[in-house]
């Protein structure tokens, strides 16, 4: 096949072109590809079909041609196409070549549909499109989804650890700051403020997701929508909003939205933050159930697993130690966006594939975790009640309140005595 640089060599049953050819052996790199993430490729084909039709009703494109470019799209949604979106998700050039992978597959499979007539993936196609303005626009689409998901998922977390918290209504164990032995507080208490942070975590990720959904969608390549008919953007991302079901509306400012990539960003961060909170919750409990006898020893967890080759009858608390690394993991991608931001330059930023990658992988495993840690861990554990006896037994609230009447140094120096011979 020939392109504008020449010959390249392109499968003869692939209904992609020379543009995802080279981009194949260009970014020959090991990671998740196209294929492996449908809802990305089924985003950027949602635009196409929006655009067809609106390019259809502007008189733009030829209405049998949009027709056979909805048609085709149709296919791809319906899964029939997978094999032929063969690029790696990480890429160079801003997402440019799945674009076109996109746009190819369409062009070719449409010529099909109307018995090889020549329907071309940029003229047709990409009619008053860029890569700049689509793929923010599927980058959303594609997240939010994902996103709301993992929200499920949280809230879910949320209502065992309140069920867990209603269950234990009566019970106090001893606190600790500093890993060090404290006054007590209620079981309860300890629950419902665990829940309490999952639930500033999920209205921060509802609220950063839902911003995805505010599209640059007619902006083409730098914002001053050149390229597309006038009226476009509006019927545009009104066809996409109607043909999701959801509330995509125009972006504020266009040239932003091309711009930046703080909006994927945030979601990104907020992604991090959740699973930061879910890790923190894992881990205390994991630290509860130390021992049993050589620790803490308060919180039981249930037993999965064995948890040692050598050790007969060791139990090791794996679901919380999936929480926290699986957290660790969304903090690194946090950390990748911060970079990829950073990276922009003037009208648009070329690092958005690897914020992407980040975001469609790291939003399931948020989700998994989180569901696996609620069910598997926190709606199955409880509380040792016997040891939780015995731990109140290094409480300082006497101290507390010696101090209150007779001062602070008085209750310390009891306290130190007391310490120091405590079976006296």
């Amino acid at each position: 096949m020939r392109d504008s640089l020449g010959e390249v060599l392109v499968p003869a049953d692939a209904l992609y072109g020379a543009h995802t050819a080279r981009a194949a052996e260009n970014f020959a790199i090991p990671g998740p590809r196209l294929c492996d993430h449908p809802e990305l490729v089924h985003a950027v084909v949602h635009v196409k079909i929006a655009a067809a039709r609106a390019n259809a009703e502007l008189g733009a494109v030829d209405q049998a041609v949009a027709d056979a470019i909805v048609a085709a799209g149709m296919e791809v949604l319906a899964g029939r196409h997978d094999r032929h979106f063969v690029l790696p998700i990480l890429q160079g050039g801003g997402g440019t070549s799945t674009h076109m992978n996109v746009n190819e597959v369409l062009a070719r499979r449409a010529s099909q549909i109307l018995r090889n007539a020549e329907i071309h993936p940029n003229d047709h196609v990409n009619r008053g499109q860029s890569t700049n303005d689509v793929m923010p626009t599927a980058i959303g689409i594609a997240v939010h989804p994902a996103a709301m998901d993992a929200v499920d998922a949280l809230n879910r977390l949320r209502e065992v650890l309140l069920a867990k918290a209603h269950e234990y209504d009566e019970l106090q164990h001893l606190g600790r700051t500093c890993l060090q032995d404290a006054v007590p507080l209620p079981v309860s208490a300890v629950h419902r403020s665990q829940a309490y942070g999952i639930g500033q975590a999920v209205e921060n990720l509802v609220l950063t997701a839902e911003r995805l959904l505010a599209v640059p969608l007619g902006g083409t390549a730098v914002g001053t929508g050149l390229g597309a008919e006038d009226g476009f953007a509006d019927l545009a991302v009104r066809n996409l909003a109607a043909a999701l079901g959801t509330p995509v509306r125009r972006a504020e400012d266009p040239y932003y939205g091309l711009a930046s990539l703080e909006s994927l960003a945030a979601v990104t961060e907020a992604m991090s933050r959740a699973g930061r909170v879910v890790a923190r919750v894992a881990t205390d409990l994991r630290l509860l159930a130390s021992g049993p006898d050589g620790g803490i020893g308060e919180v039981i967890l249930p037993s999965m697993q064995a948890g040692s080759s050598i050790m007969p009858g060791k139990i090791n608390p794996v679901i919380p130690e999936l929480a926290m690394q699986t957290a660790f993991q969304l903090a690194g991608a946090a950390t990748t966006a911060h970079l990829a931001v950073s990276a922009g330059e003037l009208e648009v930023s070329a690092m958005a594939p690897v914020v992407t990658l980040n975001l469609l992988t790291g939003l399931p495993a948020l989700s998994a975790a989180t569901r696996i840690f609620a069910d598997r861990c926190v709606a199955g554990l409880s509380w040792n009640e016997a040891a939780v006896a015995r731990n109140l037994h290094g409480s300082l609230a006497p101290a507390v309140t010696s101090a209150t009447t007779n001062g602070y140094e008085a209750a310390a120096r009891d306290a130190y005595a007391h310490r120091e011979a405590p079976d006296q």
